[in-house]
């Protein structure tokens, strides 16, 4: 089957070129060459869905991830798959010229049986802020949207400059960021979450770490003894596993009460909401540093 997807997948190229080519680097370093600015994408992780509708492609989006959730408009583009299985015959029915990946979240398996197709594909793996406004200037080029794509860069580094010019000098913040409670699982510093605690004049306890999403203890965390303990909760932030802390009574997020919950998507997603997800959790370690001093009785948790 495979052989044959490709030889289709090949011929649906050759059709679709014609024009002025476009050349852009992706995150892996690739040339990506198109002949002609891409019309039919298939987005294969949620923040790329975000990314392109920020880029003024969002209607030429074929096929998108499970959780491709952002804008309301992404939740009625055709699924073609989730983190552990793509649907190979669905993308080659869409006829897609250009496939956007996730290398973090596609699997190797599954990355190969799309480069298997001969489609053009883009890597994206933004880590930093500014590469999340880089992203949208090269689907820009790519989508033939630069005029879009430029206004929606701009006014993502415009917003993420001023939160940095009133937050990053300030005291530093100790900050332990809870993906997960059961395991107890955090972020590194290659993630954009931890660039943004960065801007907030915050400081990532497991950011020397080298994986990207470490499973942590509990004594490893005492040890740390940060200041504010921020959790991650896409859906019910009454779930965010924060209570696990309220016995540690010596622990400084506990004893001033800094407990907080954020939206996840706002701040691990790497696309243009992270603006709103960082000016919240800007507004928190403020918080954290106006209660220092003032230790808590009991602690409290404040939802986002």
């Amino acid at each position: 089957m495979g052989q044959r997807l490709a030889v289709a997948a090949l011929a649906l190229w050759a059709g679709l070129a014609g024009a002025a080519p476009v050349t852009v680097v992706d995150d892996a370093g690739r040339r990506v060459v198109l002949d002609a600015p891409a019309k039919r994408i298939v987005s294969m992780a949620p923040h790329i869905t975000e990314l392109l509708f920020a880029a003024g492609g969002g209607a030429r989006i074929v096929g998108a991830m499970s959780y491709s959730d952002y804008p309301a408009a992404a939740r009625t583009i055709p699924l073609v798959g989730d983190n552990s299985q793509i649907d190979i015959e669905r993308v080659l029915a869409l006829k897609p010229d250009l496939l956007v990946v996730w290398q973090s979240g596609n699997t190797a398996r599954q990355l190969e049986q799309l480069r298997q197709l001969g489609i053009p594909m883009f890597h994206s793996e933004p880590a930093r802020l500014g590469q999340v406004a880089d992203s949208m200037l090269r689907f820009g080029q790519l989508l033939g949207t630069d005029t879009v794509a430029r206004a929606a860069a701009a006014s993502f580094q415009a917003d993420i400059a001023a939160l940095g010019a009133r937050y990053g000098k300030r005291s530093p913040v100790k900050v332990f960021y809870q993906v997960w409670d059961k395991p107890l699982y955090t972020l590194n510093g290659q993630q954009v979450a931890s660039d943004a605690i960065a801007l907030c004049g915050g400081e990532n306890i497991f950011a020397a770490l080298a994986v990207k999403a470490p499973s942590v203890g509990i004594e490893a965390v005492l040890q740390a003894n940060p200041e504010a303990l921020v959790a991650s909760v896409p859906h019910d932030p009454s779930d965010a596993g924060l209570a696990m802390w309220a016995p540690y009574k010596t622990l400084l997020a506990v004893r001033n009460g800094n407990l907080f919950t954020l939206d996840g998507e706002l701040l691990t997603r790497p696309g243009p909401r992270l603006v709103q997800g960082a000016a919240i959790l800007c507004e928190k370690l403020e918080l954290a540093r106006q209660r220092r001093g003032q230790a808590r009785r009991l602690p409290t948790v404040i939802s986002l």
